[in-house]
């Protein structure tokens, strides 16, 4: 990956729906040479999909908290994957250095909502127990460039 690969990557982070031409503007590429990279980019994996960045409360969400999930035994990620990715509320999932296996972001309309999504993770036997941290409020958040 070359500086016009970090570029464009850097734009189409910052403004996926840009045309070619108007990436091409920014690095000093032609539209057809932008199309070209960001094709050969998904072709590689370096770009694994394209999706909107909804706001939250455009779905109903304005309760957010971060789950830590303590694990009695090891769990591989798969498992992760395959117990926590059905709960729609689920909007996140990382596994961690420290005392718990996962961090789990949730958002949720209300309160009861998040409690019984947090309920909903503990229905795995796996899990010991769990420490839940509410948002109060969104300082910064950085796009991802």
């Amino acid at each position: 990956m070359d500086d016009i690969d970090r570029r464009i990557l850097g734009h189409l982070m910052r403004a996926a729906r840009d045309s070619f031409q108007e990436i091409g503007a920014d690095v000093g590429l032609s539209a057809p040479a932008v199309k070209r990279r960001v094709d050969r980019m998904v072709a590689d994996g370096r770009i694994t999909g394209f999706t909107a960045l909804v706001n939250p409360a455009a779905l109903g969400w304005r309760t957010e908290a971060y789950v830590e999930v303590y694990y009695r035994d090891n769990i591989s990620t798969a498992e992760l994957r395959r117990t926590l990715e059905p709960i729609p509320q689920v909007v996140g999932v990382w596994t961690i250095a420290g005392e718990a296996d996962a961090l789990v972001h949730v958002m949720a309309t209300d309160m009861a909502e998040i409690e019984s999504t947090v309920e909903r993770i503990r229905e795995n036997s796996g899990v010991g127990r769990t420490i839940s941290s509410i948002v109060m409020s969104r300082i910064l958040e950085r796009p991802r460039t």
